[in-house]
């Protein structure tokens, strides 16, 4: 079996080794991408909703571009959600900017109880072709 091929981002926020996970994993075609949340460098949690979900989706995109990929790859998504009616609107509000024109990924939302002080996560599969793999291979961490 390979060895799992890592990525990270360039600035890499703290919770990656304080909780010691990967941004993530490379493996053949697919690159399984560990939930993101809308944290700051330091590994706290932006304290104001819309700007927790749209660092999210910003963290999550610096993870696709250290793989030399972007939201066109993302085939699956899943996020997980504190208080998902009330929290709905404005994660759909930024998705729609974010993950562009349709065809749409599959997605899947689950509310849940806790985040680790957080109130939104996000975590992908993207394809990213074995040329663009290949351009990345300095990206591990």
């Amino acid at each position: 079996m390979p060895k799992r091929d890592a990525i990270f981002p360039a600035d890499r926020h703290a919770l990656y080794d304080l909780h010691q996970y990967s941004a993530a994993i490379r493996h053949g075609d697919l690159l399984f991408i560990s939930g993101q949340v809308g944290s700051r460098e330091d590994g706290s949690p932006e304290p104001v909703f819309e700007d927790q979900v749209r660092r999210a989706f910003a963290n999550l995109r610096a993870v696709l571009a250290a793989a030399g990929a972007s939201f066109d790859d993302v085939i699956d998504v899943t996020s997980f959600h504190t208080d998902p009616q009330a929290q709905f609107d404005t994660v759909l509000a930024v998705r729609a900017e974010e993950i562009g024109d349709p065809p749409y990924p599959s997605w899947t939302a689950i509310g849940v109880t806790w985040l680790a002080g957080f109130d939104f996560e996000i975590k992908v599969i993207a394809r990213v072709l074995a040329a663009a793999a290949a351009s990345t291979s300095g990206a591990q961490g």
